[in-house]
């Protein structure tokens, strides 16, 4: 664990690996508000980074879409989750579904990754295993540029929720 004062004294090098996955493969928005330290709280440092990744370019934030995992797919198959990501699909039972289970996550993951062009994005820690399937179907029939926002916002739920595992109480 480390604690926000640490995160504050840290070499900017250092700030940005210890932060560069609270967005999944996107060290770039550490790195833009490694120098707006120091933060005063865990949620000035989590709106910083949000603020960062609402002004980036369009491209940019779908790059960020793109850089997240499908649930229960490819790469949880192969091992080739980040540990973030590993954590989070197992504590709601990703890592363990059913035969049927698993097919029906295959057939919305192609869905949805054919419609939007990214793949679902759910903050999975904060719902069960039956409410994100349940999501995962309403959302498949959003439009496409309403889920580019809802995506987002999603990501800023999982990069609250990673900041607060990472960071002790300071």
């Amino acid at each position: 664990m480390t604690t926000l004062s640490e995160l504050n004294a840290m070499p900017a090098a250092d700030f940005i690996a210890a932060l560069g996955g609270i967005f999944e493969h996107s060290p770039w928005i550490a790195q833009r508000v490694a120098s707006q330290r120091p933060f005063s709280s865990l949620d000035s440092l989590h709106g910083a980074m949000v603020q960062v990744m609402w002004a980036a370019t369009p491209e940019e934030k779908l790059g960020l879409l793109r850089a997240h995992p499908q649930l229960a797919g490819k790469e949880a198959d192969s091992g080739t989750l980040t540990a973030h990501s590993t954590s989070e699909q197992d504590s709601v039972g990703l890592t363990r579904l059913s035969p049927e289970e698993k097919q029906r996550i295959r057939e919305m993951n192609h869905a949805y990754l054919e419609r939007h062009g990214f793949p679902f994005i759910i903050a999975v820690k904060l719902r069960t295993k039956s409410q994100i399937f349940a999501e995962f179907e309403r959302r498949l029939a959003n439009a496409p540029a309403d889920e580019f926002v809802t995506a987002l916002n999603e990501v800023g739920k999982i990069a609250r929720l990673r900041l607060e595992a990472l960071l002790a109480a300071a």
